[in-house]
């Protein structure tokens, strides 16, 4: 049976892509709550007399993806100490809140949020209020995947606003490069820190075919499914997507007198390799990957190694 999470985080817009493409996760839907106005319009909200927040409300089977896993991520895509807005953007539509469905949601939440001021991660109080889930009312039809329907301007956007620097300084994937040496082989290490390229043909995983998921050899974060897998003939692991476009980044590579698009992981920025757009799959993109900067969990393994969500990938 499905449940609904609302939460807001400043911008609608920057928090769909985090939340979707998971497993279990059914719907995310920008909106308004909060307030005493019914059906604001975006300019009400705007104008900070309607009492609503911008926010999300996500439906999500539990069974799959459970509550406390939506939590954890909705911390780690805002800033908990900013009691006045969100980065660029102020104001009180732009508050951060939790807004819970059910006495289990708050249990939940207070113990998340009580467990992040223990973490001493930050170091102001957390503000982020938890309050009784209120009418949600959609937003417009063009502020819906905004991410997708305008790309460029979204990314910009993110990045303008401070949200991006301000989430990779606080929950990046950061290691020493001594640590990173120590546990890496020296092609995994060159690979993933310092953007080196494998040999074609003589990897560990062009070639390979079991069921599993490919994740980040440095953070664990997943990145490849082997459902999406297939032998282009170059040589290296090729994909026709990642397991959610979230979970990767990418950069205009100008290297080898070539102009290439790099992709990298979000959590730790690892090299991973590149993207082309010669794939056999509907978006007909190829991402061809360096094996280095994989580790492989088969389907069986999924459930010990901590990434049970991720089995119904390979449900029939």
């Amino acid at each position: 049976m499905s449940e609904k999470a609302t939460f807001a985080g400043g911008c609608f817009w920057c928090m769909v892509s985090p939340f979707e493409e998971l497993p279990g996760i059914l719907d995310v839907v920008s909106g308004y709550t909060g307030g005493h106005t019914s059906n604001p319009t975006y300019e009400e909200v705007c104008s900070e007399t309607t009492g609503h927040v911008e926010a999300v409300q996500i439906t999500f089977d539990p069974a799959i993806f459970p509550y406390r896993k939506l939590l954890e991520l909705f911390w780690q895509q805002i800033d908990p100490t900013d009691a006045g807005g969100q980065f660029h953007d102020r104001g009180s539509s732009y508050q951060t809140a939790i807004f819970v469905h059910s006495d289990e949601q708050r249990r939940e939440a207070e113990a998340s949020k009580a467990e992040l001021e223990k973490s001493g991660r930050f170091d102001k109080p957390i503000v982020t209020p938890i309050l009784e889930a209120a009418p949600f009312y959609p937003a417009e039809d063009y502020h819906q995947g905004y991410h997708r329907k305008n790309a460029g301007h979204y990314k910009r956007y993110r990045k303008a606003s401070g949200r991006e620097a301000f989430i990779e300084t606080h929950w990046g994937h950061k290691e020493d490069p001594e640590s990173l040496r120590n546990r890496l082989t020296p092609l995994q290490y060159e690979v993933t820190q310092n953007s080196a390229t494998e040999s074609p043909f003589r990897n560990e995983f062009w070639d390979h075919h079991g069921e599993g998921i490919y994740v980040d050899i440095v953070s664990g974060e997943p990145l490849f499914s082997s459902r999406d897998k297939y032998d282009s003939g170059c040589g290296w692991p090729s994909f026709t997507r990642p397991i959610r476009d979230y979970s990767v980044k990418e950069k205009t590579d100008l290297s080898h007198m070539m102009i290439r698009t790099e992709v990298r992981s979000r959590e730790a920025d690892s090299h991973l390799g590149h993207v082309f757009p010669d794939g056999p799959g509907p978006e007909g993109l190829r991402y061809c990957i360096n094996s280095a900067a994989l580790r492989f969990i088969p389907k069986e393994e999924l459930e010990k190694e901590g990434y049970g969500e991720y089995s119904v990938l390979f449900q029939d």
